[in-house]
């Protein structure tokens, strides 16, 4: 079972919005011993949402949904995430006598459509105006809103997932490299990656403009015992060829 988000939104796609959901969510996930293991974007067009809510959900995943959960007509993720299940949608009880609480008199049917979910759904409380987003199989749906939805994300894995946190042990350990092209270091790089099977060698070079140092950020992820193993080799080796490198933070 992986983390997984998805990312709702026209305006995403349109660059008419900045995403920055991608980086807090890793960042929250982060903070608790966890690790995002994929993330999809996708518009507000009802096939291609459908589509990819199928594929998340057939995955097993546990997965935050962010976008499009609103009353506008636009707003399309309750009702194709019921599509995707083949489920009826419906008013939650709970999530009407939040509605109703925050808007009192001035509830109306359009806004009680906020808390119209596939049957069979929870509710996430939404501490910044209470109208609640939802739940299902493992699959978080939050407001577009960043300072809705990063209370609710953490919300989700303090309440349901506590017994994960910093379960795993796994870890993320990189160096910089310089003066070097990276073709200079894949013989070493393919050897570490034949040696150390259960982690993940990563590589990102720069790319140095006049008068810039050139370098390479050389590491690996995965268990602590073989990421530091295999950062060990790897460092043992550039001083054997002469590179400089430095720890970075």
């Amino acid at each position: 079972m992986a983390f997984g988000a998805l990312i709702i939104g026209d305006e995403i796609l349109s660059g008419r919005r900045a995403d920055k959901h991608l980086v807090k969510l890793i960042e929250l996930l982060r903070l608790r011993g966890l690790r995002l293991g994929w993330a999809r974007y996708v518009g507000d067009d009802a096939q291609q949402l459908v589509s990819a809510l199928r594929d998340s959900f057939a995955s097993g995943d546990i997965v935050f949904s962010f976008g499009g959960i609103g009353a506008t007509p636009d707003d399309r993720t309750r009702q194709c995430a019921a599509r995707a299940l083949g489920l009826e949608l419906a008013l939650h009880p709970e999530a009407e006598a939040a509605i109703r609480g925050r808007f009192g008199a001035e509830v109306t049917p359009q806004r009680l459509k906020m808390g119209v979910y596939p049957v069979g759904s929870g509710i996430i409380p939404n501490p910044y105006n209470q109208i609640p987003g939802f739940s299902i199989r493992e699959h978080y749906f939050v407001p577009g809103f960043p300072v809705m939805a990063w209370p609710m994300v953490e919300w989700v894995l303090d309440t349901r997932y506590p017994h994960l946190h910093h379960a795993e042990d796994y870890v993320e350990r990189a160096i910089t490299v310089w003066d070097v092209y990276e073709g200079q270091l894949i013989d070493l790089m393919e050897r570490i990656s034949a040696d150390y099977p259960d982690a993940v060698l990563f590589s990102l070079p720069t790319v140095a403009g006049e008068g810039e140092r050139r370098s390479v950020e050389l590491g690996m992820k995965g268990p602590q015992a073989r990421a530091d193993a295999a950062m060990a080799r790897i460092k043992a080796e550039l001083d054997v060829r002469g590179h400089p490198w430095q720890v970075r933070i």
